[in-house]
């Protein structure tokens, strides 16, 4: 799958802290996982429409 996060928005949002390269993988991989689940849990609904109660 495609990069899902933005490098620059995360670093903005972590303020003064410093980023390793690695945990933008890893939290790629975290997004992905959580995208996965919520069209699981819509398609168990039987709906083809994710909603934040999805989440």
């Amino acid at each position: 799958m495609a990069d899902l996060i933005v490098k620059a928005a995360v670093k903005e949002s972590l303020d003064d802290m410093n980023v390793s390269s690695d945990f933008y993988g890893a939290l790629n991989e975290e997004v992905e996982e959580l995208l996965e689940d919520a069209a699981r849990r819509a398609e168990s609904n039987d709906r083809k429409t994710v909603q934040p109660r999805d989440l």
